[in-house]
């Protein structure tokens, strides 16, 4: 994924993901979504809470995404927490929805944004961390942030 994309506007990110999870694989994936989902998450109506990526009938499906409901919306407004269809490629499915089965992995949602007027998801294959490396990570964090802090009152 390129950081300077002119034509992308990062929506929401998972920032839980990459704390829970140790990120072996991405994946760029479009979402069938209905006309108020849209509006709705341009409103920033989405969030990851527990969303995962689930392989039902040979498809792949993102179960767990929260999406508010269209502010505007009347009696058709779209149900909150339904599974969405993910879109790519044939191959593709095959090949996560393999490792999703056999290897006890998981799919999750790391971030969603705009490209060119569509919104997309970009997905992570994921290992659930153990404890003690959450730990180490919390650890390495508090580190960081100390050694900034003493650089910044030193004034440098």
């Amino acid at each position: 994924m390129k950081g300077n994309d002119p034509a992308l506007r990062v929506i929401a990110t998972n920032r839980k993901a990459l704390f829970h999870y140790h990120i072996l694989d991405r994946v760029e994936a479009g979402i069938s979504l209905l006309g108020t989902e849209v509006k709705s998450i341009r409103e920033g109506g989405l969030s990851f809470a527990d969303g995962y990526v689930d392989f039902r009938n040979g498809e792949l499906l993102l179960v767990g995404l929260h999406i508010a409901p269209y502010s505007h919306g009347n009696l058709q407004n779209h149900p909150e927490d339904r599974p969405r269809k993910l879109l790519l490629h044939r191959r593709e499915i095959a090949r996560f929805g393999v490792k999703i089965a056999e290897r006890g992995l998981t799919m999750v949602p790391l971030r969603a944004y705009f490209r060119n007027g569509r919104v997309k998801m970009e997905l992570g294959l994921a290992r659930g961390k153990q404890t003690h490396d959450k730990r180490e990570a919390l650890k390495r964090r508090e580190v960081e942030r100390e050694a900034r802090q003493a650089l910044h009152r030193r004034g440098e």
